[in-house]
């Protein structure tokens, strides 16, 4: 594959590109493979660890080290870290995510916090909205793990992502300076290039979606490469042409 030629290093999107219901898509492993062992995952993922991405992709037959992970979620956390060392940060978060920002001398807590996160929140509630949309209210800064607003599940039906949550605190505050940590925003992209060691003239992004793996990828410099199923056939690299791919494979998060 020409595409990879050139390339010091390979960044791959996780759902859609390597694994879509639960499952590893036909060319994952050879996408793995022409990356020469120079590659990193970079995902929208605003629920899990970069261990439990490890975990959940060992079950499907893709091993993949939790160190060659970058999440959303974990990096959003990371940020406010380095911006509001040992803030008190408010959160719509997992409990794992929740544990991480812990891990990292950060308050979790919802008493006057400096820092609102969202993330995908399966427990998201009317409460949570109140509390969230008050604290930034009152000045706290607000994080956005990603913009994903949903994703297709299994069977066809919406799975609401961190975007949703994240517009309803912003219905409540009206228009409010946040930061979006997540794709296509540069911050996911330039973690993936620091772990492998590459430069974006000497980067490949490999994804499925246009809007945030190219656009993305185009923002940085990044050369940016499609995957996805052409007319029902298994052709499983396709440059980033939207005119160029037909019936696709049904995407879905680990849910």
């Amino acid at each position: 594959m020409h595409e990879f030629q050139d390339t010091d290093g390979v960044l791959f999107d996780l759902d859609g590109t390597l694994a879509s219901d639960g499952k590893p898509l036909p060319w994952a492993h050879g996408l793995i493979e022409k990356s020469r062992g120079r590659f990193a995952i970079v995902t929208n993922d605003a629920e899990h660890t970069a261990s439990q991405i490890a975990v959940l992709m060992q079950a499907i037959g893709i091993p993949v080290p939790e160190c060659r992970i970058v999440s959303a979620g974990m990096e959003a956390i990371r940020q406010v870290a380095i911006d509001m060392p040992g803030a008190r940060l408010s959160m719509a978060a997992s409990k794992s995510l929740q544990d991480y920002a812990t891990c990292l001398g950060l308050d979790v807590t919802d008493i006057k916090p400096d820092a609102v996160l969202i993330g995908r929140d399966r427990a998201f509630s009317y409460d949570k909205i109140r509390t969230l949309s008050n604290a930034v209210l009152a000045g706290a800064q607000l994080f956005v793990c990603n913009p994903d607003r949903t994703h297709p599940g299994a069977d066809g039906s919406v799975v609401p992502e961190t975007g949703a949550l994240a517009a309803s605190v912003l219905a409540c505050t009206g228009p409010v300076p946040h930061h979006i940590i997540g794709k296509p925003q540069p911050g996911l992209f330039l973690a993936g290039m620091a772990l492998i060691g590459s430069t974006p003239a000497r980067t490949l992004m490999v994804g499925d979606n246009p809007e945030t793996d190219g656009k993305g990828a185009a923002g940085v410099g990044i050369r940016f490469v499609r995957v996805g199923f052409e007319h029902g056939d298994e052709d499983w690299l396709l440059q980033a042409h939207p005119e160029r791919v037909g019936k696709r494979d049904r995407l879905s998060r680990f849910d």
